[in-house]
């Protein structure tokens, strides 16, 4: 119970620290985790030890994914590519299907791209078709954020997923692989939400006079866009399927290519690389300090530390311990895949920030895995989605995806939290039901 109860205190200075005091999430995991140390009576070198494998353990395989994903997505927002994503999907749908186009467009692009980023570059696009098929512009709006936040928070190699993978061992591959199957499973009651209710909420759009079209002669091919998402994620995708134990390519040379490239580094390498190819010249500029390398360096680089900070809490409760305490507390409770989809639930609603609340929730569940009966290779996949499925929601005030969709919208607060706010918690609560009923089949 002592244990207990510190975990929880640490976790609710935590909370304190980033809310009341405005505290960065950084600083606030990592002086909560060395206050649980000391509370818990851990020796002052087992508490060193634990920052320095904590941090340097889940960097050495996290930090490089996140930093290549946010080069990939800065460089396909910054030349358009992201823009003829959107409307080649647009065109495969169709005018007519206005919703759906917002919400699939808006979920491919928030895989490589951040959600709030996502929702300000297409917000045009759904202005346009509000106006044009006379359809409500909170209906266009919030299909588009829905769609934006189911991958933002399920689908590598956006941070938070990236990171969550990392901190629990689940493999990235089949992560991908399920995290595609759920979010686009979890689309559905999304899109009859708007459909059915959002529609009804009168908002029109108002288009500005000074809205100037982008220069669409510098923008890169469709293939060209779609090339630096698709090919990595194919890679990763093949090199888990090359490790099942029935070797469906063999051990020989083709094997051994494909689990190289396939590695989750080696592959947002090769995708970043191949977003270089974006620009209709690139410009040595770009690669620089102060170009678009160095300023997706600067996006990167909150989400990676906080990340290894959420490591060294994360290693800081496994050497206290807790796994112990919770097989031998929890051994006549089946929490299973429910605990970490709830820890992350109530940190998101609480804090504001999906991938905050996905990195605390894994730190603390991955010495738990054992206990909870989480710990096989497909478990530790839909363990991770699951903390994404909690990380869903609910986003209202206190998340600035709220305000990017209500302030660029016009919407009222009370629009916002009838609509988005109210969104989130629905797909939230059917990710959540498609990962357990997926968890019975494919334990």
């Amino acid at each position: 119970m002592l244990t207990l109860f510190l975990i929880l205190l640490a976790l609710g200075l935590i909370l304190l620290a980033i809310l009341k005091f405005d505290i960065h999430p950084f600083l606030a995991l990592f002086s909560g985790a060395i206050l649980y140390g000391l509370m818990s009576g851990m020796p002052t070198e087992l508490i060193i030890k634990s920052v320095s494998e904590g941090f340097g353990g889940v960097l050495g395989s996290v930090g490089l994914l996140i930093l290549l994903g946010v080069i990939l997505g800065t460089f396909l927002e910054k030349t358009g590519g992201a823009i003829v994503i959107a409307e080649k999907i647009l065109s495969w749908i169709g005018k007519k299907s206005v919703n759906l186009t917002m919400m699939l467009g808006g979920y491919v692009l928030s895989i490589p791209v951040f959600g709030d980023s996502t929702i300000i570059m297409m917000n045009p696009i759904a202005k346009s078709l509000s106006v044009q098929s006379k359809v409500s512009y909170a209906a266009t709006m919030i299909a588009l954020s829905l769609g934006a936040m189911c991958s933002h928070s399920l689908v590598p190699p956006t941070p938070g997923p990236i990171a969550t993978a990392g901190l629990l061992g689940a493999d990235l591959g089949l992560m991908i692989f399920w995290g595609i199957i759920v979010s686009l499973i979890t689309l559905i009651p999304g899109y009859i939400f708007v459909n059915k209710f959002v529609t009804k909420i009168p908002l029109e759009a108002k288009m500005a006079t000074n809205d100037t079209a982008p220069d669409r002669n510098k923008f890169p091919s469709a293939f060209k866009s779609f090339l630096p998402i698709i090919f990595p994620l194919i890679l990763i995708i093949l090199a888990s399927i090359a490790k099942y134990p029935t070797k469906p390519f063999g051990e020989g040379g083709f094997y051994t290519v494909i689990e190289f490239l396939g590695t989750p580094f080696v592959a947002l390498f090769i995708g970043a690389l191949l977003s270089f190819s974006l620009p209709k010249k690139l410009d040595k500029k770009m690669l620089s300090a102060s170009g678009w390398a160095g300023e997706a360096m600067l996006i990167a680089a909150p989400v990676i530390f906080i990340t290894g900070a959420g490591g060294v809490f994360g290693k800081m409760l496994q050497n206290s311990g807790i796994g112990d305490l919770v097989s031998s507390g929890m051994s006549g409770a089946s929490w299973g895949i429910f605990l970490p989809f709830l820890i992350a639930f109530a940190l998101k609603t609480a804090q504001g920030s999906s991938t905050v609340a996905m990195i605390t929730t894994a730190s603390i569940i991955a010495p738990l895995l054992g206990s909870l009966g989480l710990d096989s290779e497909s478990m530790k996949v839909f363990t991770a989605l699951a903390v994404g499925a909690g990380a869903l929601a609910i986003s209202h005030a206190n998340d600035s995806g709220f305000w990017v969709v209500t302030q660029l919208s016009g919407m009222s607060i009370r629009q916002g939290n009838k609509s988005h706010s109210l969104g989130t918690l629905i797909m939230s609560l059917s990710a959540i039901s498609v990962i357990y009923v997926l968890s019975l089949f494919f334990e």
